[in-house]
């Protein structure tokens, strides 16, 4: 690899305020704030809108589809794809 020419990746921790929820990683970003983590040890924050603690997918509250409703409105739009006969 080259020599100065990669970003310096530094730990880094992500804050979810909608879940409460922190995270200890590493990353390339950097922020003015900071926070001192469970080890003692002062790290730069970094508040996230979402993360995997918040995000409906990973929660299992994801809103279920309408499957029923969206099949009806596809053959109301489209016909019911058999063909009439004589065709």
């Amino acid at each position: 690899m080259k020599s100065r020419i990669h970003p310096v990746s530094r730990p880094v921790v992500f804050r979810d305020r909608a879940a409460g929820a922190a995270f200890l990683t590493r990353s390339t970003a950097d922020s003015d704030q900071r926070v001192t983590w469970e080890d003692g040890r002062s790290y730069p924050v970094i508040d996230v809108e979402t993360s995997s603690a918040s995000h409906p997918f990973y929660t299992g509250t994801r809103q279920v589809l309408d499957t029923a409703g969206r099949i009806e409105q596809f053959h109301r739009r489209y016909g019911n794809g058999v063909p009439a006969a004589g065709e």
